[in-house]
């Protein structure tokens, strides 16, 4: 007798009433199956969601302290070389961090108590003196618009409105500096919150090695050791990128304010000069700010004293390209100069004038550690698959001509 297979059966009595039914009712069981597995595979990813959610309004509710952490992390891979140098001539770690600290505070605040309330007074002198400046620009536009229309007061009339104009700088730059406090809840805050990022940098530094292995010992292996390992250069590109710019804001800001007191603006020298510095530590549209303030002033005073002044700014913005940020800063960003114009802008969106700061350097490191982890394993494992192939190909034999 001869045994047929189950497909054959299958097929063979597959009109058969009762056996469709059977099958009909084994897919609706299966689709049972598949759509509850469907439903158990979801709700670990809705969990995901949740807890992401959440995660990101506790992020929200505690942005002052992530701000409070970038600055201290900041300061802590500015000073580290330092440490490093007093702990190689036998300082204890923790005294080198106080040591260092202590010079910069004492350093600073000298700074502050001798130039301090010069600056101020010459920066409370040019803001009152504003409109007087705005109003001699419009009277420049005004000449020089004469020479192409009729018209010419009309139209300034109409483009240019001198008290809304002055309004507009004044209440733009209290915002820019509003937004940046309200971080901190105001001035009284805001010295508290330098204070607690001090400390936490000087602890940062002091047991640099033990926070960096109990960070780490959360990933898996072999990601743990890779990831201690990266410590190291981003540290040093975010602290060399934040340390060449402090040194060149200083001596730029020096530069000026000698350069425009020798060029006729000795009353607002100081001034302009520690506005030029201070936003001289934005990159790209900080050299423009500073730029703004005194061209104005010597717009207003007229005769030869704004073509100096121009000549001037040029003279420094060459030398802060050609010889100072190669010399200082170097390319310890390490990325293209259109993404660090858009975090400078995406810093002072979201942070105002700290955020400016102190966020290229943390695109630094961020990028350090995506060029290391990434960029140069796959540079190298393309290079040994290119080698490969090419001593594969160079073991196949020769070609002979078909006879």
């Amino acid at each position: 007798m001869r045994v047929l297979p189950d497909i054959y059966l299958v097929n063979e009595n597959i009109n058969k009433p009762a056996l469709r039914e059977d099958i009909s009712a084994n897919t609706n069981l299966d689709y049972l199956i598949m759509s509850e597995q469907r439903i158990t595979i979801s709700l670990p990813n809705l969990l995901l969601i949740v807890a992401s959610s959440l995660l990101l309004v506790l992020l929200w509710q505690l942005r002052s302290l992530l701000v409070i952490l970038m600055i201290s992390v900041v300061l802590a891979a500015s000073i580290v070389p330092i440490v490093n140098w007093a702990e190689t001539m036998r300082v204890p770690r923790w005294l080198a961090v106080i040591m260092v600290y202590l010079t910069l505070i004492g350093g600073f605040s000298g700074t502050v108590v001798l130039i301090g309330p010069t600056v101020i007074e010459q920066i409370e002198l040019l803001l009152r003196q504003l409109p007087v400046y705005v109003e001699s620009l419009r009277t420049v536009a005004t000449n020089v618009l004469s020479r192409l229309t009729d018209d010419a007061p009309t139209l300034v009339g109409q483009l240019v409105d001198t008290q809304s104009l002055t309004n507009w700088l004044i209440r733009s730059s209290q915002q820019l500096v509003l937004r940046s406090y309200s971080l901190t809840r105001g001035i009284l805050g805001g010295f508290f919150s330098l204070v607690l990022a001090l400390f936490i940098s000087g602890y940062m530094v002091a047991d640099s090695d033990t926070l960096i292995k109990s960070l780490v010992q959360f990933f898996p292996k072999p990601w743990d050791a890779k990831l201690a390992a990266q410590a190291a250069p981003i540290g040093q590109r975010m602290g060399s990128y934040i340390r060449g710019r402090v040194l060149v804001s200083g001596i730029l800001g020096i530069f000026i304010t000698t350069g425009l007191s020798i060029l006729g603006m000795p009353e607002f020298a100081l001034g302009l000069g520690a506005i030029a510095g201070v936003t001289n530590l934005i990159p790209f549209i900080g050299p423009v700010l500073g730029a703004g303030p005194a061209l104005i002033v010597a717009l207003a005073k007229g005769g030869w004293v704004l073509l100096w002044v121009l000549l001037l700014f040029v003279i420094i913005q060459n030398l802060e390209t050609y010889v100072l940020d190669p010399l200082l800063v170097g390319s310890s960003v390490g990325v293209h100069p259109l993404y660090q114009l858009l975090s400078v802008l995406g810093g002072v969106q979201v942070l105002g004038i700290i955020g400016a700061v102190i966020v290229p350097p943390w695109f630094a490191g961020v990028a350090a550690l995506i060029e290391n982890l990434y960029l140069k394993p796959k540079l190298r494992s393309e290079h040994r698959e290119a080698i490969d192939r090419a001593k594969n190909n160079s073991d196949l034999p020769p070609l002979t001509p078909s006879a």
